[in-house]
């Protein structure tokens, strides 16, 4: 059974920052490529930042800088980490796992930033 776990959000004041995890199991997560996707009320999913089997990674330009995405190939994890957030970064954080035709999403996480 695939499962993907994610957790480490919460409420932060801007400037702040958080650290997410995605904890996954039932796939050969070595394999995929890995993102954290990111969803604000009345707006669209958008991807944040993603890593390959490779380490190869990508940002959005509104996270460059500040955001962190990194793996752990031996604790099946994948990780986001969150520096400087603004209140424009409040939403609902997501992992997915994409390898061939399989794509696999976790249920999120809330991250609010708020003074």
């Amino acid at each position: 059974q695939v499962q993907l776990v994610e957790s480490g959000g919460g409420l932060v004041q801007p400037g702040g920052s958080l650290r997410l995890s995605c904890a996954t199991s039932g796939f050969t997560f070595s394999n995929y490529y890995m993102t954290w996707y990111r969803q604000a009320p009345g707006k669209e999913r958008e991807l944040v930042a993603g890593i390959t089997n490779g380490r190869s990674t990508n940002y959005a330009d509104s996270v460059k800088g500040r955001f962190t995405i990194s793996r752990d190939d031996a604790k099946s994890t994948v990780y986001l980490q969150m520096n400087s957030l603004k209140l424009e970064d409040t939403a609902v954080y997501s992992c997915n796992a994409k390898y061939l035709w399989k794509s696999y999403w976790g249920q999120g996480t809330q991250v609010t930033v708020s003074s």
